[in-house]
């Protein structure tokens, strides 16, 4: 197989550790900072974490290494979606684990969280990963979603680690991979397994934050990949100045990536899910929203703009909220059964207008016919709608089609409209990390095997500090339980990490919020070009927008 040149050279590339990490491994301690507590519900948390619960955050810093020497031997699963900068992890895991002891093993296990259920892995060596070192994407060990939550998965895990002489897990995933991995160290430290299990914050989406984790990793390479698609593509729109391009990006439950491309291209419309949420805007509110920038920028004779919409949009939506639950109801058990026997759309949709409130169906009727079939699509395994199939970008658009077309005939509007449509999810998820991805993934890793050595157990990995440069990153970890509360899930009260939604009154928003009336109007678009990763440090190694604004 023949290599890229940037490929090669990014083999190459020794990425950057916070301060503290870079004085040896003999020459690292353990400063223990405040007893913790969950984010919410704490007795019901304590309860169900009576081991783990209410442990120290805790730093590295200089000092002499007061861990017990003895060999470690640990195994590493890459569990959930793919997010830029894993196999990172991994190696700064196995340079740690090597350099404190070259007889300290690492496993990796195949497919995710299944890879330890079935006993699939492989052990790690000099050659094997010098092949993935700042490379994206997770096919070093693969990935995988299924869920460890159950008391028998948790004893075929135990044995498992049993057999091979474990001493610790590193589960490398987003909230519910997480979730998982606090329940598991529960559960070895209840049976006096002997075993650790420490975790990494991944997930392009951005939701995975709070005072302490700053940022998960990948978020910075996706939203530079996607905010260079989107220049690019503001690019177009400047130059043939006849389309309007609507642009979904990836974010189901929160609108962080298209926060941080917005900030990052400055396009005319980007809507917010948690804003929408918040002012109660319905879909109509939102196509007028979006049908004021068009008509106002074809008075000046800009017949052309570019609008980012967020993948989970239509879930903020209230009324669109109450008509998914009212889908769900009425497609529940036998009943998805007698609808899909129907013989044509027409017979469906006389069966949707005899169950559904009058209310909703109001809703449902303004709908595009093929939105309204995408809502009737395949369910998820809850038997639910697949919202993520929803094409909301081409819902938008229609929408805005129709109200200009109303305009027109009021004699409020005479420009012209002609919409494309665009999806960026798959094309950020493996791309070639950024620097600051690069190194604040090998910083995780590494800042893990210190956790590991240190004895510590139910952790998440912690690197702070981050829009300062690498040499003040400030390497620790906190208990995962601090993340945690409780929530209705499928009809039970579970253990969860909450998950973090734009901040309104945050630095970030009020930034966008501060510009956009602008931006709708003028053509403002910003190019922000493909990913550096050679050259100067502000042009190379620059965090988010979103980062920095919140760190100003």
């Amino acid at each position: 197989m023949k290599l890229s040149s940037l490929q090669l050279a990014r083999y190459q590339y020794q990425p950057k550790l916070p301060g503290m990490l870079r004085n040896g491994i003999s020459e690292i301690c353990v400063k223990d900072g405040a007893p913790t507590e969950s984010v919410a519900d704490q007795e019901k948390i304590k309860a169900l974490f009576p081991n783990t619960y209410g442990k120290n955050e805790i730093t590295f810093q200089k000092g002499a290494n007061t861990s017990p020497a003895k060999k470690q031997v640990v195994g590493v699963i890459l569990s959930g979606g793919q997010a830029p900068g894993g196999h990172n992890v991994i190696c700064g895991l196995y340079d740690a684990l090597k350099a404190t002891n070259k007889d300290n093993v690492l496993y990796g296990f195949k497919g995710g969280p299944s890879g330890l259920l079935e006993d699939s892995y492989v052990i790690f060596d000099d050659e094997y990963i010098d092949q993935y070192r700042n490379t994206g994407g997770f096919d070093i060990i693969g990935s995988g979603r299924t869920k460890l939550e159950t008391e028998e998965q948790f004893a075929v895990v135990a044995e498992v680690c049993k057999k091979h002489g474990i001493t610790a897990i590193v589960i490398i995933g987003g909230d519910d991979s997480n979730t998982n991995a606090a329940v598991l160290a529960e559960y070895f430290a209840a049976h006096n397994t002997g075993v650790q299990v420490i975790g990494c914050p991944k997930t392009i989406d951005g939701d995975l934050k709070n005072e302490d984790i700053e940022c998960s990793f990948g978020f910075d390479t996706a939203t530079k990949t996607y905010s260079e698609i989107i220049g690019n593509i503001q690019r177009d729109a400047n130059s043939a100045k006849k389309y309007w391009h609507f642009v979904k990006v990836m974010g189901r439950s929160a609108s962080h990536v298209a926060l941080e491309a917005a900030l990052q291209t400055q396009p005319n419309i980007c809507l917010i899910g948690e804003e929408v949420a918040a002012k109660k805007m319905s879909l109509a509110q939102i196509a007028d929203y979006i049908a004021d920038s068009v008509a106002a920028r074809a008075a000046k004779g800009w017949n052309f703009g570019v609008a980012i919409i967020p993948e989970g949009i239509v879930e903020f939506v209230p009324e669109f909220s109450v008509l998914i639950a009212e889908i769900n109801e009425l497609l529940a058990g036998s009943k998805a059964d007698a609808f899909n026997v129907l013989p044509s759309w027409e017979a469906k949709y006389a069966f949707i207008e005899a169950g559904l409130t009058k209310e909703s169906m109001a809703v449902f009727a303004i709908l595009p016919q093929s939105i309204q079939q995408q809502l009737f699509l395949e369910r998820d395994p809850h038997g639910n709608v697949q919202v993520s199939l929803i094409e909301s970008e081409k819902l938008f658009s229609a929408m805005v089609k129709e109200n200009l077309a109303a305009r027109k005939a009021a004699g409020t509007y005479n420009g012209k409209f002609s919409a494309l449509h665009h999806f960026l999810g798959y094309e950020g998820r493996c791309a070639f990390p950024s620097n600051f991805d690069a190194d604040y993934c090998y910083s995780l890793g590494y800042n893990a095997f210190m956790l590991i050595q240190y004895g510590f157990n139910g952790y998440l990995s912690k690197v702070s500090n981050l829009s300062k440069s690498a040499e003040e990153w400030v390497a620790g970890g906190m208990p995962i339980t601090k993340m945690m509360n409780i929530e209705r899930r499928h009809g039970h009260d579970k253990p969860v990490i909450r998950k973090a939604l734009v901040e309104l009154d945050g630095a970030p928003f009020k930034f966008f919020e501060a510009n956009r009336e602008q931006w709708a109007v003028e053509t403002c678009y910003v190019y922000p070009g493909a990913i550096q990763y050679f050259g100067p440090s502000e042009v190379c190694d620059q965090p988010t927008r979103t980062l920095a604004l919140e760190k100003a």
